[in-house]
C-alpha cells in the first residue's frame, strides 16, 4: 500500500481516494480495461479490508478510470495461461476480492460506465445500488466461455431481477444495454453519458450526511433479512435496531432535530 494524502495505492491497480466521508474504491488498470488479474483481485481485497476497519467511512463508491469500461471480468490472458492446479490456487484470491466488496459494512454504490461484464458487472452487483450511465453495457457471458458466474453473480442476479430473467441472462450470455438495464433493473440510476462517477458520488455524500451508525445497522438489517420470511427478517430488524436505540448518534440525532440543526454525529 502506497499512501499520498487523500490517496492510497493498494500494488499497481486500485486506488482509495477520499471525499471526506465518502471513500472512492477506484478501479486502475486501463490498459486492460480493468480485467480483474491475480494480483488485482488481491489489491481489491486489500482495500475492501482496510475500509472495513475505518470507522471513518462511512459510504464507499467502486470506479473505474478507463474511458470505455467499468471492469471486463476476469483476465482470460492470464487465465489460459494457468494450469489447473494454478486455477484452483487462485480461486480463494478471486472469490476474496468479490466478497471484500459485498461485505463491507456501510452502504456502497457502483458508477458504471462502457462494459460491466462477467466478474465487472459481479462487482457491480455486489454494490447495493448502482449507477451507470447511458454507454453502459451490462452482462453475464461467462458460460459462453465454458464456466459460470463465480464472482456471486448466480445468487446476486436473482435477488436484483427474479429467477427467471436472471437465468434468462445467464444462459443466454447476453450483453444488455444502459436504457434495458435499467428498465429490467439490473441498474437502478441512468444518467447521461460521463456523469456515472459524478452522480454516484453525489448520492454517496447524501448517504454519508446521516448517522454512521445507523448507516452500517441499516444495511446489516437489509443484509441479513433478505430472504428471510417475515417473522425471523423483524428479528433481525429488532436485533439492529436495539444496536442503534441507546447509541450516541441516536441521541444527537433527536437532539438536532427538536433543535432544528444540522446533527454532529459522534458515530458510536
Amino acid at each position: 500500500m502506497v499512501e499520498q494524502g487523500d490517496e492510497r495505492r493498494f500494488g499497481e491497480y486500485v486506488v482509495v481516494r477520499r471525499h471526506g466521508h465518502v471513500a472512492e474504491l477506484v478501479l486502475d488498470r486501463p490498459k486492460a480495461m480493468n480485467a480483474v488479474s491475480t494480483g488485482m483481485a488481491r489489491s481489491i481485497a486489500g482495500a475492501c479490508e482496510a475500509l472495513a476497519a475505518d470507522r471513518d467511512v462511512r459510504v464507499v463508491v467502486l470506479t473505474s478510470t478507463h474511458e470505455r469500461a467499468f471492469c471486463v471480468g476476469a483476465d482470460l490472458k492470464e487465465r489460459n495461461s494457468f494450469s489447473d492446479a494454478d486455477l484452483v490456487r487462485q480461486r480463494p484470491v478471486a472469490r476474496a476480492a468479490y466478497t471484500g466488496v459485498l461485505e463491507l459494512p456501510v452502504p456502497t454504490v457502483a458508477a458504471v460506465h462502457g462494459f460491466a461484464l462477467g466478474g465487472g458487472f459481479e462487482l457491480a452487483l455486489s454494490c447495493d445500488v448502482i449507477v451507470a450511465d447511458r454507454t453502459a453495457v451490462v452482462g453475464l457471458p461467462e458460460v459462453s466461455v465454458g464456466v459460470i458466474p463465480g464472482g456471486g453473480g448466480t445468487q446476486l442476479l436473482p435477488r436484483r431481477v427474479g429467477a427467471a430473467r436472471a437465468a434468462e441472462l445467464i444462459f443466454t450470455a447476453r450483453r444488455v444495454e444502459a436504457v434495458e438495464a435499467r428498465e429490467t433493473g439490473l441498474v437502478d440510476q441512468l444518467v447521461d453519458e460521463g456523469q456515472d462517477r459524478t452522480e454516484a458520488l453525489a448520492l454517496a455524500a447524501r448517504m454519508a450526511a446521516n448517522s454512521p451508525v445507523g448507516l452500517r445497522a441499516a444495511k446489516r438489517a437489509l443484509r441479513l433479512g433478505h430472504g428471510l420470511d417475515l417473522r425471523a427478517g423483524l428479528e433481525v430488524e429488532d436485533a439492529a435496531w436495539r444496536s442503534v436505540a441507546f447509541s450516541g448518534d441516536r441521541a444527537e440525532g433527536v437532539a438536532a432535530f427538536n433543535e432544528k440543526r444540522t446533527p454532529k454525529w459522534p458515530g458510536e
